[in-house]
């Protein structure tokens, strides 16, 4: 090689540079690994949240006439219409639009009858009234965050 005091300068000033570069291709090759890591476990909590949501969406509840006959529990009631919220709100999040009583009947994997449509409508109306729903068009229902 020549022994140019300039070209030496230059090329010392190339592997320097070059050397940085590569140590810095290190740390973010190294923080891209970190990322994709909680990356991985963020998707598989959020998969493990869909499928739960889904399995309790389609766990079928019990019909009035095979529950044993016993007396109404008042606590019991309150329990029972909470869950029915709940399964109404996390249909109403997966649609991500707004939703009818019969749509929501569809979803929630109960027999469109009329009296199915008209508990859903009333329960629908009751969460309007509490502020958790909102009624964007008569008969259309959906979340104040949707």
């Amino acid at each position: 090689m020549s022994e140019n005091p300039q070209v030496n300068a230059i090329r010392e000033h190339i592997e320097t540079r070059e050397r940085e570069l590569a140590g810095q291709a290190e740390q973010f090759r190294a923080r891209i690994e970190e990322l994709t890591q909680h990356l991985g476990e963020t998707d598989a909590e959020s998969e493990s949240l869909r499928i739960t949501r889904k399995t309790l969406l389609t766990l079928a509840m019990p019909s009035p006439a095979t529950e044993p006959n016993r007396p109404d529990i008042p606590g019991e009631q309150r329990a029972q219409r909470r869950r029915a919220g709940a399964q109404i709100l996390t249909a109403l999040a997966d649609a991500g639009r707004p939703m009818c009583a019969r749509d929501l009947c569809q979803a929630l994997g109960l027999p469109i009858l009329p009296k199915n449509a008209e508990g859903i409508r009333s329960k629908l109306k009751r969460l309007v009234s509490r502020g958790i729903l909102i009624e964007p068009e008569p008969g259309l229902f959906a979340r104040p965050d949707a």
